[in-house]
């Protein structure tokens, strides 16, 4: 409690909207984390298996739409409550 009033006190914000604003940073983080380990994990696919590499391909960027827009949905459920 004492923190919150301390926080509002300093940044003249309320402790939601800060806390979206760190989700909103921290969902970016991991969506490029994640990412960026699926291709890496393909890539090392398509060098042992250099015949799949269509199927591989495909199942990558499939796999990267779907965490992207887990991203941008939580970015935006973030923008929300700072705007709200």
């Amino acid at each position: 409690m004492f923190m919150s009033i301390l926080l509002q006190a300093a940044l003249g914000v309320s402790l939601s909207k800060s806390v979206a604003a760190i989700a909103a940073s921290v969902v970016v983080i991991g969506a490029a984390m994640g990412i960026s380990r699926i291709a890496a994990t393909a890539l090392e696919s398509i060098a042992r298996q250099p015949e799949a590499a269509g199927d591989i391909r495909s199942s990558m960027i499939l796999a990267a739409a779907l965490i992207e827009g887990v991203a941008m949905f939580a970015i935006l459920v973030s923008i929300l409550v700072i705007l709200l």
